[in-house]
């Protein structure tokens, strides 16, 4: 089937995103071979990075704040002995040392690192500095300071101790740097270290048993087939609350308006609910002891549901 104009294309796609790529190229790609009008990503992945990451096409674009202010998980490797400027494998050395730490050493020092802790981000990040991104200002050698931000380490395990690296696990809040905590391990330990592998292995409620590879769907021959991979956009919410409405009801919050909770018994005050006709998202809501308000409205999807 031939396809002129990009369509109206609802839900999320969620890639396992190849070392190499940045992730607003592979929002490009995507855009094309599902031959849509809108989409964009949740939490950018570092170029050498690979893993989890979600692509919002349509009315999913909505949604991207709850899924990139969600829980991050990834697996990484620290290489002990040397620093790089970028904090990865792709960066110059800027310092070395003869120090390897072995497992009580790495062990002991890992509580260090749970709970809430300060992160200076690298330079060599999209963090913007007066207007501009932070890592454009160090490739043209200006001095660039980073100021200090409070991160949540949730959980930090060591999954496997090399001859001169260490694979951990980490699950950690939204602008969490690996790059950095690597880093700073080393250095905790007395020793120096940079990235050599970095995976994200969940990002809010998605995870990599929901992915598929790109050279995977530019092998399907056609749109349509490509756009069987496309999740429905309520699965980002999996584990809010939910409220299922009247039809009435959702016709008044398709136009903005506040609907009354007297109908809908034991609902207890929420800032964020979802507000659903069957197995369909009408809105986002917000609930209080007087009115159910909408906070964001799925026009598609009451297309679609011709209430």
């Amino acid at each position: 089937m031939r396809h002129n104009k990009a369509d109206n294309v609802d839900g999320w796609l969620v890639i396992d995103k190849p070392r190499g790529m940045g992730s607003t190229q592979v929002v490009g790609k995507t855009r094309w071979l599902m031959h849509a009008n809108k989409n964009g990503h949740t939490g950018t992945l570092d170029p050498f990075a690979t893993g989890v990451l979600p692509i919002a096409f349509g009315e999913a674009t909505k949604l991207v704040p709850f899924v990139t202010d969600g829980e991050k998980e990834y697996e990484f490797v620290v290489e002990w002995g040397a620093q790089t400027d970028t904090g990865d494998v792709e960066g110059k050395i800027i310092a070395t040392s003869d120090k390897i730490p072995n497992r009580e050493e790495i062990m002991a020092a890992i509580p260090h690192f749970i709970g809430k802790i300060t992160q200076i981000p690298p330079i060599y990040s999209a963090i913007k500095i007066n207007g501009q991104e932070a890592y454009k200002l160090a490739r043209k050698g200006q001095t660039v300071e980073m100021p200090a931000r409070e991160i949540e380490i949730y959980a930090l395990d060591l999954l496997e101790k090399r001859e001169k690296s260490a694979k951990f696990r980490v699950r950690c809040s939204k602008g969490t740097y690996v790059r950095t905590l690597g880093a700073d391990m080393a250095q905790y330990l007395g020793s120096c270290g940079y990235l050599s592998e970095l995976r994200r292995t969940k990002c809010g409620n998605f995870s990599i048993s929901d992915t598929i590879l790109l050279d995977s769907l530019e092998k399907e021959e056609y749109i349509e087939q490509r756009r069987k991979s496309l999740l429905p956009i309520e699965t980002s919410l999996r584990g809010i609350a939910e409220i299922a409405v009247s039809a009435e009801d959702a016709r008044k919050l398709s136009m903005g308006q506040g609907i009354s909770p007297k109908n809908y018994a034991g609902l207890k005050p929420v800032e964020t609910a979802a507000a659903m006709l069957g197995n369909c998202l009408i809105a986002l809501v917000r609930i209080d002891e007087r009115k159910i308000s909408p906070i964001r409205v799925f026009q598609n999807n009451i297309t679609k549901k011709e209430i």
